[in-house]
């Protein structure tokens, strides 16, 4: 295959676990930032707490523990990084500026990290063997981008987090991060649909 008949973009797809991990610590310290996505399923739920200076600090904590989780090299920490007790390697957190944060998250370590690891196993046995099915599914709605456009798509990168998720859909979690529901990205019919519009509005 000649460099011309390449695809100039680039899918990465996981369910990855330190995701996870953030999206469980926010849902036990009822963190309701970002409010448009949806809660994790069969994952414990607090009752939102009253919006008081504790609980403002945390979500702030949160929002940027968040960022550099999902996208660490957009994000960079000015101060160095340190694993949170309880979390191996899945939970890292500035030494400076998040002791709530951290002082919150800890005795919900075991939950998260089984949580987690249980899920991201799960998607890795759905998806094991079916990388090319994946690359079909973007590459299809790249064409039919292309034939509406009627021009080549632009180079990319899209980082996909499949997540189990209560509500279908496709959220932005980053600048170059989405998060779909794991129900949807296996309904192929539905999925295509679901995915054009952040297709073109990237390529």
């Amino acid at each position: 295959m000649s460099g011309a008949d390449r695809p100039e973009w680039v899918v990465r797809e996981d369910a990855g676990a330190a995701v996870l991990v953030a999206l469980f610590v926010r849902q036990a310290l009822g963190i309701r930032s970002p409010e448009e996505l949806p809660h994790l399923r069969n994952a414990p739920a607090a009752v939102a707490a009253a919006d008081d200076d504790d609980q403002r600090l945390l979500e702030r904590q949160w929002l940027a523990y968040w960022a550099m989780t999902v996208e660490p090299q957009a994000h960079p920490s000015p101060v160095p990084l340190d694993l949170v007790d309880g979390f191996e390697t899945l939970a890292v957190l500035p030494v400076e500026g998040f002791d709530e944060l951290r002082a919150a998250m800890t005795p919900h370590a075991v939950q998260a990290v089984a949580f987690a690891r249980h899920e991201s196993e799960r998607y890795a046995m759905h998806s094991r063997g079916g990388s090319a099915s994946s690359y079909r599914a973007y590459a299809s709605a790249i064409a039919e981008h292309e034939r509406r456009v009627g021009r080549r798509a632009h180079s990319f990168e899209l980082n996909v987090q499949v997540l189990p998720l209560t509500q279908r859909g496709v959220w932005w979690i980053g600048s170059l991060t989405i998060a779909v529901t794991d129900g949807l990205r296996g309904d192929v019919a539905s999925f295509d649909p679901a995915i054009q519009p952040i297709i073109a509005e990237i390529a």
